[in-house]
């Protein structure tokens, strides 16, 4: 009888050694109970999400740890931000992520999340005023631009006649397309940067242009807005730009999820660019209604509906959010803590009811966020593989050196589920 599976990613969870801890990266600091258990009763192994050399984005990453080869099926973040919000687009249309950010009184970043603390309510006012007084004039065009999530938003360009071209750069310095793939950028520039044209052709020529238009004019529109303004008496930064990025100018053709590995897979997923993929793979995406008390009773919540879902579906993918963001701050204090807070909400409500005779578990990362770096990285991460009747190989925490100890070896992303599935089969 083939197990259930179910499929947790800890966003951002991998990162290096760090002096403050010891030598140990803050996984292995981290008091970890439950997932050591699981390590104890189960396999590891690393996990190399994308390539070497690559430090991809969570599109790219979380892509890849899916089973999806992302130099097959990405054509860019953009769509899938969009699809995640319902934005339909067509081809030839143009889709790009956006941050609200913080710039002085040139174009110099103070901060690309603007202060990391823009409510998700200030962030729909600002997107409301862009929509209502911008007005693009370099190419005949209307727009959708939306705030999803805090500091994110989401920029769509609907030409009236002909296309627009993806084949463009980013205005955010922090990323740059490696092969058609949003990754990390060595060497960050503080600088807004003008989009440019990546090749000769008119479509992008416009493209690049009517992104720089949207920058300017969205900046005079913000800069002055009273939640701005308020923020500034505040002590708060303003979020007075808007960086673009990951243009895209069709949504990828993929097969489904049940076409390609035959599970019927239902997903528990925050952000857009999560829910856009999970809905082009045709996954269920089951609603988790917001729940006061911060992350831990979250967790909880997640927990309680993973194990009743997981008994409808043959198998189960969460995204869990929480070390990332204090791998992009250097906070290693704070990716311990919430790493531990996973352990101890999710995971400890979890498995107690959970029937790992008939459930296979396995748990990883999209990639890595080193504090060391503040960004995302091509380093292994850990993956962990118990459950389901498997044996266990000897490894005794769950970690970035002791998976590479263990019995999977070192994987790409790619390969993940095939390997689930023979084990669950």
């Amino acid at each position: 009888m083939r197990k259930r599976i179910l499929y947790v990613i800890i966003d951002g969870l991998g990162d290096r050694p760090l002096p403050e801890l010891d030598g140990r990266t803050p996984l292995e600091a981290a008091r970890t109970p439950h997932l050591d258990q699981l390590a104890q009763q189960g396999r590891q192994g690393l996990v190399t999400t994308v390539g070497p050399g690559i430090a991809p984005e969570s599109d790219v990453a979380v892509m890849a740890v899916l089973g999806y080869d992302p130099h097959r099926y990405h054509t860019g973040r953009g769509p899938l931000e969009a699809l995640g919000v319902g934005i339909r687009m067509r081809e030839g249309d143009l889709a790009l992520r956006g941050n609200f950010a913080t710039v002085d009184d040139g174009w110099t970043l103070r901060d690309r999340r603007a202060g990391r603390d823009l409510t998700s309510a200030e962030a729909h006012a600002l997107a409301e005023a862009v929509c209502a007084q911008v007005q693009l004039t370099e190419a005949p065009v209307t727009f959708d631009f939306r705030a999803t999530i805090g500091h994110r938003c989401v920029l769509v360009l609907f030409p009236r006649e002909g296309r627009l071209s993806a084949n463009i750069t980013n205005t955010d310095p922090a990323y740059e397309r490696l092969g058609g793939l949003g990754v990390a950028r060595a060497g960050e520039s503080n600088e807004v940067e003008r989009a440019r044209p990546l090749d000769e052709s008119e479509e992008a020529r416009i493209a690049a242009a009517l992104v720089n238009e949207f920058t300017w004019r969205s900046r005079e529109v913000l800069e002055h807005h009273p939640i701005n303004e308020r923020r500034r008496k505040e002590g708060r930064l303003p979020a007075n730009v808007i960086l673009l990025r990951d243009a895209g100018d069709r949504l990828p053709e993929a097969p489904s999820f049940q076409e390609v590995f035959g599970r019927s897979f239902a997903c528990f997923v925050e952000m857009p660019v999560e829910r856009g993929i999970a809905s082009l793979l045709g996954m269920t995406v089951i609603e988790v209604p917001p729940v006061p008390g911060g992350r831990p009773e979250a967790y909880r919540r997640w927990a309680e509906m993973a194990l009743d879902a997981i008994q409808n579906y043959e198998g189960i993918y969460l995204h869990l959010k929480g070390p990332d963001e204090p791998g992009h701050d250097g906070d290693f204090r704070r990716k311990k803590e919430m790493i531990e807070e996973i352990d101890r909400a999710f995971f400890g409500t979890l498995l107690p009811s959970l029937d790992l005779q008939q459930v296979l578990i396995a748990v990883t990362a999209d990639h890595a966020t080193p504090c060391s770096l503040r960004g995302h990285s091509d380093d292994p991460v850990p993956l962990l593989v118990s459950g389901g009747g498997i044996s266990a190989d000897g490894t005794r925490s769950f970690g970035e050196r002791e998976a590479s100890n263990g019995s999977l070896g070192h994987l790409r992303g790619i390969n993940i589920l095939p390997l689930l599935l023979q084990l669950a089969s």
